[in-house]
């Protein structure tokens, strides 16, 4: 998987079978395959709530990694592990209740989580890294609750901000039609954010099947402070666990400025 500098505009490339797209999406539905099957077999370690330790976080703020709809702390396995390698950076991840049925329940819960760990690490701020809906979690509660007082930048990584269109037949489930585009979540993350300290940094890829459009995962406020970040060649999961999103990731925490990176000899890249 390759990297480049973050993108702007709204484009992308419609997928069509007959496409050169075609292979690239086949490789990257494979990929998605393998690691499904991986995570099902890992997600009963991080059905609970992890323990936090007290004490020295390191020169660099804590992080606190957010999940998505229906999973758990346990995605978060490789990418942890890369924020982690070389010391200088507590990692931390939040277990929000499977039973939650609001997003904004779930995000006044984040702002408590967040406190916690302010507190017991002496740290004014920290960042937020949030996979699929726990992406909208997290910018709930900097965009509406108050939380860019405490969160310098936040990352997402295929959260459909602007709402997506997947499988309709699951809009029994109140948290999916939240994420629906015409949903009061998606109207209040539209509505004005003058002031809004946090920095924000989207991953999104032609390839994630669980957004619908494609770019609906790209940040467009004109109150934020937004980079978006175009992954090519993998899919919604693989964006939580591929080491060039990792390095990626990384050095978005690290401050602003391109997420660059020389290409791996793989089939991804971000653009």
């Amino acid at each position: 998987m390759g990297l480049s500098t973050p993108v702007s505009g709204s484009g992308y490339a419609p997928f069509s079978p007959f496409s050169p797209l075609s292979g690239a999406a086949l490789r990257a539905g494979v990929l998605e395959a393998v690691l499904f099957g991986a995570h099902l077999l890992h997600y009963p370690t991080g059905i609970r709530q992890e323990r936090h330790a007290a004490g020295d976080c390191g020169p660099r703020p804590p992080v606190l990694l957010l999940h998505g709809f229906s999973d758990n702390r346990s995605v978060f396995v490789l990418l942890r592990r890369a924020l982690t390698a070389g010391g200088g950076r507590r990692v931390e991840a939040y277990n929000y209740s499977p039973l939650t049925l609001d997003l904004r329940v779930a995000a006044r819960s984040l702002a408590r989580r967040v406190e916690e760990l302010c507190e017991r690490t002496g740290r004014e701020q920290i960042d937020l890294v949030g996979h699929s809906l726990g992406g909208l979690v997290g910018r709930y509660y900097v965009q509406r609750l108050g939380g860019d007082a405490r969160v310098g930048t936040l990352v997402t990584l295929g959260t459909p901000h602007s709402g997506t269109r997947i499988a309709p037949f699951m809009d029994a489930h109140p948290l999916v039609r939240q994420i629906r585009p015409d949903s009061p979540v998606i109207a209040e993350l539209r509505a004005p954010a003058p002031g809004c300290r946090t920095r924000c940094v989207a991953f999104w890829t032609e390839f994630d099947e669980l957004m619908d459009p494609p770019g609906t995962a790209r940040i467009e406020h004109p109150d934020l402070r937004a980079e978006n970040i175009q992954v090519t060649g993998i899919g919604h999961l693989a964006l939580a666990a591929h080491p060039a999103v990792a390095t990626a990731v990384l050095r978005a925490l690290d401050g602003p400025g391109p997420a660059a990176v020389e290409p791996p000899e793989d089939a991804a890249s971000v653009a």
